[in-house]
């Protein structure tokens, strides 16, 4: 019956399940990992002072541009094989540092102000990188048409995820405080590795040769440290995904600093805010879980990719044009929760779609370029600026919001038809090689 159910409803084929079973549980334990850190990270923010998060997210942007060079640079002297395993150790390696930190200060009473800060800017890097190089190996296993039909599938264990996250810490925070928190996060995070392996191992024995000879071949990708920064500003089409996440950032970091505000005036405690954040998480993950299981691979083949990447800019449209009206904690949560459950359910996969066409550096380097330096620089770029016009208040600044929602519709349109473009040419290419393959062993 599961079978059947995964077959039918699901669009998996038989020789797939435990790929994306496997899949699944990798980005479970990614994203539960960082969402029970995520309401405590949310919580800082708030103790730091809605004034310092343009700070905050600054000083996030200058260690991205740091480290998305420093990954280029692994990636490109060590396997994949190699590398992926130990991308998750180190950060879970940082999880327990942080542990240990929290630990003292709650013993010896020290303030946790700027070790809270510190957090804050930890985790808006570690969040980004564990999902970038997540979908890269999704991106590199897969064909493209498997992406197709699997990603909102396997988008749903994250969801699936980014709801256990956040309601263990809404049930666990009060009685055993935040801190406790971080050797759970810690594990879950290094279960992924295992994950990895098992990926590996199924590439290996059912993929087609040319995934076995880039997803797990026994050697790195070569090339520049900064071929991220090179492809993305020779290439307009990674320019447009670019300005895509720039523009996501933008509105998005403007409804994150609308809350923080409201927050800060209407929920008093450290805690009690942290359960407030886990709960709108929880309902996020929910909905989203819903949409990437049963609606995604319809809406792609039905609607195509570009209008599927539309939705969220028009939904943002739509709230951002309420908000105006009624800028209150209650409209503010459930537009955030029905932007990011749009975002994860539609957005998200059919985003990582894009870059099954292109080449093997661009799936590393490029993407994480692009979902690290480039998005952190578009909360950079949102924090200032919303600060800037701080004075228009919340319902001047979301009309100021509405002509960078349009654009974004336009320019995820685009982005469908160039995929598309883009797929047909690899297919030619594709069928001119099976041809040539057959007429050698014809000869």
């Amino acid at each position: 019956m599961i079978q059947k159910f995964a077959e039918r409803v699901l669009g998996l084929e038989r020789r797939e399940l435990r790929a994306v079973a496997w899949s699944f549980a990798y980005f479970f334990c990614v994203l539960s990992s960082y969402y029970m850190l995520r309401p405590v990270r949310e919580a800082m923010g708030v103790e730091s002072g809605a004034t310092t998060v343009p700070w905050l997210f600054s000083s996030t942007f200058v260690v991205m541009l740091f480290a998305s060079p420093v990954f280029g640079w692994v990636a490109s002297r060590y396997a994949r094989r190699t590398f992926l395993p130990w991308v998750y150790a180190f950060f879970a390696a940082n999880i327990l540092f942080f542990y240990l930190v929290f630990s003292y200060a709650a013993a010896t009473g020290a303030e946790i102000v700027w070790i809270g800060r510190a957090f804050f800017v930890w985790i808006s890097v570690f969040n980004l990188f564990v999902v970038s190089v997540f979908w890269s190996f999704m991106a590199d296993i897969y064909t493209k048409e498997q992406g197709r039909r699997l990603f909102g599938v396997i988008s749903a264990g994250g969801s699936m995820g980014a709801l256990a996250g956040p309601l263990l810490t809404s049930q666990l925070v009060l009685p055993f405080g935040f801190a406790n928190l971080l050797p759970l996060s810690a594990l879950l995070l290094l279960l992924s590795i295992v994950c990895i392996r098992r990926l590996r191992d199924w590439a290996e024995r059912e993929q087609p040769q040319e995934i076995i000879e880039t997803a797990v071949a026994p050697k790195p990708l070569g090339g520049s440290a900064f071929a991220g920064i090179t492809h993305v500003l020779g290439s307009s089409y990674l320019l447009a995904i670019s300005l895509l996440s720039v523009i996501a950032s933008l509105l998005g970091t403007a409804l994150y600093m609308f809350v923080n505000e409201l927050v800060a005036t209407s929920i008093a405690g450290v805690d009690e805010r942290t359960r407030f954040f886990s709960l709108v998480d929880a309902t996020t993950g929910v909905l989203a879980l819903l949409l990437q299981l049963f609606a995604v691979r319809h809406a792609v083949r039905w609607l195509g990719l570009g209008v599927t990447l539309a939705l969220l800019p028009l939904i943002s449209l739509i709230g951002f044009t309420l908000l105006a009206f009624a800028p209150t904690l209650v409209l503010i949560a459930v537009l955030q929760v029905v932007r990011r459950s749009v975002g994860f359910g539609f957005a998200k996969p059919a985003n990582d779609m894009l870059y099954s066409v292109v080449t093997l550096e661009e799936k590393y380097k490029a993407k994480n370029f692009i979902d690290t330096a480039v998005y952190r620089g578009g909360d950079l770029i949102g924090t200032w600026s919303v600060r800037a016009i701080w004075g228009f208040g919340i319902s001047g600044i979301a009309l100021i919001m509405l002509p960078f929602a349009l654009l974004w519709v336009f320019i995820a349109l685009w982005l469908g038809r160039e995929y598309r473009r883009r797929g047909h040419s690899g297919d030619r290419i594709e069928e001119k090689k099976s041809h040539e393959q057959n007429a050698l062993e014809s000869a």
